[in-house]
């Protein structure tokens, strides 16, 4: 369907089609208005008013003074509450303090004004039970949000740009002038009479956003004078084709990734994830960043991706990179660990009674018994001659230069060579139990090795050890 944009009437018919083709209200909703005073939530503002009779909807404008522009915010907020006050409407007005929140948590200002103004936002969804919370972005706004993404982001889904809908507080948020320009909202306005606040930081370009209205934009939009609906096009088809590929990616993801939520670690099998077609792979490895990450780095780029895929097919088998904001990527034989945790495991030395059990730092138990029907159960037991043992038993960590007997080859082998031989990651091997008897011999690398102890066929009594790990219990 073709229309003349640029008319009233025509405006409204071209809002009201594509609120009905993308399900933006329904008969009878609790709608929230975000109003600034400019002119885009205005005229929004203006619209639902006007379309509130046929719809039913109970309209509620929210306005929010930062703090940052002195009396000039104040006089905002009063101007849009007293034309609620003409137009019908109730009315929630409230003060942020963006300056002192800014210092406190050393955000930038913009940043700063976007999470409490959301916050106030989500509460108010919740106290007045909202269904939506109509915000007034324009076609434009789509404009400079993709074009900023693409210049400075790594990641395909930055080319979905702001979503007409999306879940928010209980509710969604919708925002019905996306298939509108600057301009069409501006004559929308004329026509009715509207006559905005203008905020005159809009026209400086020392926020990044407005660098890209003021001189990016326009010159696209020279070369490309239908620009702001393609952009939306393309946003529309690329958060169609997102949805799907995120979907897979999740799939893939959950196959090959481990994750802990309360350290908020995740681990990957790289023989599982090298199986992954490419394209899911680099979705994946950015949903694994979303969930890490409370929220990911402006200075996470390309770089970072392709240090990762790096990792990924290096034949080295132990690579630590260090990501932004404390996140370390580690390599370790067949598994890359993604943890914030970089604190070298602290040491332990602990004496175990024969007969009687330890609890290791970790949560994992050794247990020593005295009996004459020993049960050796392979990797998780140790047995020999009670006789041939030097009490008490010690259960520490590793130390540098550690060896050990083992049965096979002659002098002793190093505790390190053998961690690399069974493919430990360095992460576990300074937290691996090492049991000594008392004149420090080392008898058992606990699950892993065991060391000789000369025998004696003649004994009746035997000293049995047993190790449970934590994560089999």
């Amino acid at each position: 369907m073709n229309y003349t944009y640029g008319v009233g009437e025509n405006v409204e018919v071209k809002v009201n089609n594509f609120a009905r083709k993308h399900q933006l209200f329904h008969e009878g909703a609790t709608v929230l208005v975000g109003v600034s005073g400019g002119p885009d939530s205005m005229a929004l503002l203006h619209y639902l008013a006007e379309a509130r009779t046929s719809w039913k909807l109970r309209l509620i404008a929210l306005s929010v003074d930062h703090g940052l522009r002195g009396d000039q915010a104040k006089e905002d907020v009063d101007f849009v509450e007293a034309i609620c006050k003409q137009w019908n409407i109730e009315f929630v007005g409230t003060f942020l303090d963006v300056p002192s929140y800014k210092k406190k948590y050393g955000k930038g200002t913009q940043v700063s004004a976007r999470e409490m103004r959301y916050h106030f936002f989500g509460k108010q969804m919740k106290k007045f039970k909202a269904d939506y919370l109509a915000l007034g972005h324009h076609g434009d706004d789509q404009v400079e949000t993709m074009v900023m993404r693409l210049v400075r982001g790594t990641n395909p889904s930055s080319l979905t740009g702001i979503p007409i809908k999306r879940d928010f507080a209980g509710g969604s948020i919708v925002r019905p002038f996306l298939c509108l320009s600057k301009d069409e909202i501006g004559e929308y306005c004329r026509l009715h009479g509207i006559n905005p606040r203008i905020d005159p930081s809009n026209e400086e370009d020392n926020y990044t956003r407005n660098f890209y209205r003021l001189h990016i934009v326009p010159l696209l939009k020279k070369q490309n004078p239908n620009l702001m609906h393609h952009m939306q096009r393309l946003s529309e088809s690329m958060t169609q084709d997102d949805m799907f590929m995120q979907m897979e990616a999740e799939k893939a993801m959950n196959k090959s990734v481990l994750f802990d939520e309360k350290q908020k670690k995740a681990r990957l099998s790289i023989k599982m994830f090298r199986g992954i077609p490419l394209a899911l792979q680099r979705r994946a490895f950015h949903l694994i960043l979303n969930y890490l990450y409370q929220s990911v780095p402006a200075d996470l780029s390309y770089i970072h991706e392709e240090q990762f895929f790096g990792l990924l097919h290096s034949p080295k088998p132990n690579i630590t990179v260090d990501f932004p904001s404390g996140l370390i990527i580690s390599k370790a034989y067949e598994e890359i660990t993604f943890s914030f945790e970089n604190v070298k495991p602290i040491d332990f030395y602990i004496t175990l009674s024969v007969p009687g059990e330890a609890v290791l730092p970790d949560g994992s138990i050794i247990s020593a018994s005295i009996t004459d029907c020993p049960v050796d159960n392979k990797g998780t037991a140790f047995v020999c001659e009670l006789e041939n043992i030097t009490l008490p038993l010690i259960i520490r960590s590793r130390k540098q230069g550690d060896r050990m007997k083992i049965k096979g080859m002659k002098g002793r082998k190093k505790l390190k060579d053998i961690f690399i031989d069974e493919k430990i990651p360095m992460e576990l091997r300074e937290k691996w139990p090492v049991v000594t008897d008392a004149e420090g011999e080392i008898l058992w690398l606990a699950g892993l090795k065991k060391g000789i102890v000369n025998g004696n066929e003649e004994s009746r009594k035997f000293l049995q050890l047993n190790y449970k790990k934590k994560s089999d219990m």
